[in-house]
Formats: structure tokens, C-alpha cells, sequence
């Protein structure tokens, strides 16, 4: 899948808040966190959420997106995505399950964030620039 330089880190960036924030549903706790966090600190957690998410959704299938839409995946497509990234790690088999289960739900929490797709024809540039 080809996504903008602008939906990457959109979705990296979400997936980084509900990291923050501990749990997954509740983003409102995240955002405080995320406010409160240094720009270090948030660099770093960006760096590491980056280095999970954007491996699988790069290695997603390509798909047609009308403008107006976001990109859709079924379970499948993510799981072979994730399994497909994670390589051989050299943990135990339950430690691996943990790691798919947890890198799965950080993937599909980033692509539900993702913002609609604007159509690139339909850009308009003001005539002062």
C-alpha cells in the first residue's frame, strides 16, 4: 500500500497517544499524557511505535482508494502483514503470540486513524504563491 508521508504519521502518531496513554479506548488519557510528555520523550515513543507500525503498513497489499475513503483491510491481510514483518525474534512460542497479538493491535489501532484520502486533482493553489 502507498500511503502520504502525511497518513504515516498521522497513524504513527495516534498509535503514539494511545501508547502514552497505557490502554487501548482510552485516547482522552493519552492526549493528557502526550501533552505532558517532553518533546524528547515524545520523540523517542514515536521512534519506537514507528519502528513496529510502519514496517507492516508498508508491507500491506496494494489497494484502490477512491478519494473520499480510507484504506480498508481485512484481519487477514493485517495478521499476514504483522507475521510477515516480525521475522525470527528467537523468543518462545508464547512470547511470540504476545508480540504478534500486541504489534496487531497497535497496527489496526494506527490504520483506524488514518485520514480520509483527498482527491490530488482537486487541489487548489492560492494565487498568492
Amino acid at each position: 500500500m502507498r500511503f502520504t508521508e502525511h497518513e504515516l504519521t498521522v497513524a504513527v502518531t495516534a498509535a503514539a497517544k494511545i501508547v502514552a496513554g497505557g490502554t487501548i479506548g482510552r485516547r482522552g488519557k493519552g492526549e493528557e499524557k502526550w501533552e505532558a510528555m517532553s518533546r524528547i520523550e515524545r520523540y523517542h515513543l514515536l521512534e519506537a511505535v514507528g519502528g513496529q507500525v510502519l514496517p507492516v503498513l508498508l508491507a500491506l497489499p496494494d489497494v484502490e482508494v477512491e478519494a473520499g475513503t480510507r484504506p480498508t483491510f481485512t484481519d487477514a491481510q493485517i495478521a499476514a502483514a504483522v507475521e510477515e514483518t516480525m521475522g525470527e525474534t528467537g523468543i518462545g512460542r508464547m512470547r511470540k503470540k504476545v508480540a504478534l497479538a500486541a504489534r496487531l493491535t497497535l497496527v489496526r489501532t494506527a490504520l483506524a486513524q488514518l485520514p480520509v484520502r483527498q482527491d490530488p486533482d482537486a487541489l487548489t493553489v492560492p494565487d498568492h504563491l
